[in-house]
């Protein structure tokens, strides 16, 4: 970061203070321009305009520096920027400014240009110098910016004029991304090979694709075409191309108006379908049969909305009715070798298996993006980005596009931010129900950052990033996509359920004494329960622990590692990668060597308390943060290891046992929320089989395994003391000091707390305070905070982490300190309780709460005697 002080009176007594300039370190280093200006009147904030412009290009300046000083535009690139300056008498650039007390060439040319083209409107408001001062800019102002009484619109569009925007951010697109024949291998490697996997492992077919990038820019058919779609963005048919107005004929004017009359009489409900229309003053429409299709097409085509593949080809050359493949992020291409490999031609989106990963189209259109505007083109060459139609029926939000099956696909474009905020849709009338669904499909297809689910319930979900982000989906839903009334619930905001360490403090801050436990047996102590099925043949021993935050953090992250150890352990590692040896492809062995990685970073964070070989499961849905782990005896099961082929009853009955323990951690005891980072140890595991009988009663006996193993975890569970885990958000907000107390008072009500507060560089008592914020408490939070700074703080909301809320949510007050601190209820402050009554109400489940809190008194009117 560098900073140039500079301080000039000028005649209005405003000085400008500071002029701070800031460069993207590692990114654009000392090109890309940020000035933040801070305008102040007798030390007092006069002005504040964080206008942030992007000023552009060292050699946009240097070309319009250049005319002025008659001096080399390459020289000038280097010496601009730096501790130079120029010397007046001679017209000669020298070095040393900082020496010698000179103004350094970037600021004599540049920023007091900037300096003066701000005072002369903002503060002197001078339209006739601001005239001047246009023409030797060579900046044209209409006579519509003039009259302009914001003069903040007025500096925009004169710096926008001076130094557009466009020109240096295409100069700097030029400048800094390579062409496709220059990309490096490395970059090469990453693109062609997927992640846990090495490019020297890859099949030589797919190593043989690297040549093509070197030769993308040759118009060989050879060269095979690889493209990445990284969206899809909507568009209505009518602003299309082909769907352009033209130049018509008067009959096709008169066949258009009577159209358009037809079509308005039928959205009026004044006529039936299939009826004509006929006035007296209007021509008579006989061909009704052969002009219905056309109205039918007219009514249906209007304001109906397509989407484009916005996408890059690295190599080869795309054209017109090209056959390409549509290569999911599952494909493999080491299978392509197999026999039953095959690619269905006619699949689409809504007809293709789950376990095909490709799909064959033909591309019809291809478009040029010039902003808003497409223009049609029969080829692009590699290295350009270009739109493609009619894909949506192949392409969901990202896809690859190749001519060889041998292509691997590219890796998911994940957002910054993650959608944490979910509510459910339905319509205002239930005959919608279709363009509600419809809608939702666009809408899922349009936006990379939501994400829609449909729940066990039925209930259609929308979960998005943030507050703004869930009021922008609503809107389009509403008013692009399902063109529909539709009702939203209350934004639901997801919980996690947890237990904790035994606490050595109550909540008045008292040791916890074990008065309580004369009548507790050890197996109360230890927590360890012992559950029976049904009929009471088999019986199991387990307990639950915390996992430690470590552990649980990188079982969060490592949720990919995890589901792609639960796909293979159906066969032995060693036996695939002998079978792929076979078949000249050893792709897999970093898959292994990434598991073992895993191994090391799990045992770490578990520390010595937990056998990683002991683990026999992760749940739920078999890749989450929560353990099942094996003590049994005389039953050695891991989940790093397949199945054994052993005619035992436990084996019989494993998947029964293991889906028990994905229910019961899917919804836990608290709110039907999933838990997280909870280790469930099963001690033992007996099963009496010579009782059982054909016609149990009590049904199978993998069901009864399975209920078992699920009220087993939750009564395990709740022998610990539970808590509840809150969605968080990182906030980051700049405010100045007279403003701190406001905004520290709307955090403090939310239950937000402050972990960073420094000190901008340069002074002004301005403030970069970092907090972390309930999820469940942002709501209107950006309004509330702006009304109570008159808008001199605004916050940006980003989901951090997972926390625990450590208040018990079943304390009660029971000593006579706790009762005077807290009441006889306690149930107003106890914020983990009002968290989850609220689920439970939202959920339908019971909630302790008398309706009727006092009954000696219910009828307060007086009788007639």
């Amino acid at each position: 970061m560098m900073y140039l002080k500079k301080k000039l009176t000028l005649k209005s007594t405003v000085v400008f203070s500071q002029v701070k300039i800031y460069t993207i370190s590692g990114v654009l280093p000392l090109k890309l321009l940020m000035i933040q200006i801070c305008i102040f009147h007798h030390n007092k904030a006069m002005l504040f305009l964080h206008l942030q412009l992007m000023v552009g290009l060292l050699e946009t300046f240097a070309n319009l520096v250049a005319k002025k000083l008659c001096v080399n535009v390459d020289v000038l690139k280097k010496t601009l920027w730096g501790d130079f300056y120029l010397n007046s008498k001679t017209k000669r650039i020298m070095k040393g400014a900082q020496e010698k007390a000179k103004k350094p060439i970037f600021v004599q040319m540049i920023l007091e240009n900037i300096w003066l083209i701000y005072d002369v409107i903002i503060n002197q408001k001078d339209k006739e110098r601001l005239l001047k001062i246009s023409e030797s800019m060579n900046v044209t102002l209409f006579a519509r910016d003039l009259r302009q009484t914001d003069t903040r619109i007025l500096l925009q569009s004169f710096l926008s004029q001076w130094i557009p925007l466009s020109i240096s951010v295409l100069g700097m697109v030029c400048d800094k991304c390579p062409a496709p024949n220059q990309l490096t291998d490395i970059k090469i490697e990453n693109l062609l090979c997927p992640p846990m996997k090495e490019f020297n492992l890859m099949p030589k077919e797919t190593i043989a694709l690297k040549s093509d990038f070197s030769k993308c820019c040759l118009d060989d058919t050879s060269v095979s075409v690889i493209a990445f779609v990284s969206k899809m963005f909507p568009i209505k048919r009518k602003y299309l191309p082909q769907n352009r107005p033209k130049v018509l004929t008067a009959e096709e004017i008169t066949k258009r108006r009577e159209l358009a009359r037809i079509k308005h009489a039928l959205k009026n409900s004044l006529i039936k379908p299939e009826e004509s229309v006929m006035e007296p003053n209007d021509c008579i429409v006989n061909n009704k049969e052969e002009n219905k299709p056309e109205i039918v097409e007219l009514i249906q085509n209007e304001n109906d909305i397509m989407f484009i593949a916005f996408g890059r080809i690295y190599s080869g050359t795309i054209r017109r009715g090209q056959e390409v493949y549509v290569l999911g992020p599952k494909h493999d291409p080491s299978k392509i070798k197999d026999k039953d490999f095959i690619v269905d031609e006619k699949s689409t989106l809504a007809t293709i298996k789950s376990d095909q990963h490709v799909m064959k189209t033909t591309i019809t259109d291809l478009y040029m993006l010039m902003g808003r505007d497409l223009e049609p083109v029969d080829e692009v060459p590699a290295g350009n980005i270009f739109g493609a139609g009619n894909l949506e029926q192949y392409i969901l939000k990202s896809a690859t596009l190749s001519t060889t099956l041998a292509c691997p696909p590219f890796t998911e474009i994940k957002a910054m931010a993650t959608p944490i905020m979910r509510v459910a849709v339905e319509p205002k009338h239930p005959t919608d129900l279709p363009e509600v669904i419809k809608g939702l499909k666009l809408l899922n297809q349009a936006d990379a950052c939501v994400q829609v689910i449909m729940q066990e319930t039925g209930e259609h979900v929308i979960v998005t990033a943030g507050e703004v982000h869930l009021q922008k989906c609503l809107d389009d839903l509403r008013e692009r996509y399902a063109k529909v009334d539709i009702v939203a619930s209350a934004p639901i905001v997801p919980f996690r359920e947890t237990v904790v360490v035994p606490p050595k403090m109550d909540m008045a801050n008292e040791i916890v004494e074990t008065q309580n436990q004369k009548n507790e047996t050890e197996e109360n102590l230890t927590g360890v329960l012992n559950v029976y099925t049904s009929n009471h043949l088999c019986c199991i021993k387990l307990r639950a622990e915390p996992l430690p935050i470590a552990a649980t953090n990188l079982l969060e992250q490592s949720a990919d590692i995890i589901r792609a150890l639960s796909e293979q352990q159906a066969e032995n590692i060693t036996d695939t990668l002998e079978r792929l040896e076979i078949n000249d492809n050893v792709s897999n062995v970093n898959i292994k060597m990434t598991i073992d990685s895993f191994q090391l970073q799990l045992q770490e964070a578990l520390g010595d308390s937990i056998d990683i070989s002991q683990i026999w499961a992760f749940g739920p849905r078999k890749c989450g943060p929560n353990i099942l782990l094996n003590k049994i005896s005389n039953y050695t099961r891991s989940v790093w290891k397949p199945k054994d082929n052993v005619n035992d009853v436990l084996t019989k009955y494993e998947n029964s046992f293991v889906n028990g323990f994905q229910i019961a951690t899917l919804a836990g005891p608290l709110c039907e929320e999933p838990m997280m980072g909870v280790c469930f140890v099963v001690e033992n595991w007996t099963i009496d089989d010579s009782q059982q009988i054909s016609s149990d009663p009590y049904g199978p006996m993998s069901g009864q395994i399975m209920s078992a193993v699920k009220d087993g975890c939750r009564k395990a569970f709740q022998a610990k003391p539970q808590r509840l885990m809150a969605a968080m958000y990182t906030c980051s907000i700049q405010a100045n000091a007279e403003i701190l107390g406001k905004m520290y008072a709307v955090l403090g009500r939310r239950h937000g707390r402050v972990i960073s507060s420094d000190m901008t560089h340069g002074g002004a008592s301005t403030f970069n305070i970092t907090a972390l914020l309930p999820v469940v408490e942002s709501f209107s939070f950006s309004a509330e905070i702006r009304k109570q700074t008159s808008g001199l703080a605004s916050p940006q909301l980003v989901f951090s982490h997972w926390e625990v809320i450590d208040i018990d949510p079943f304390w009660v007050p029971n000593t006579e300190e706790e009762l005077e601190l807290f009441g006889e209820k306690s149930d107003s402050g106890n914020r983990a309780l009002n968290y989850m009554n609220a689920v439970r109400r939202r959920k339908g489940l019971s909630v302790e709460e008398k309706i009727v809190e006092f009954a000696e008194k219910q009828r307060t009117l007086s009788k007639n005697k």
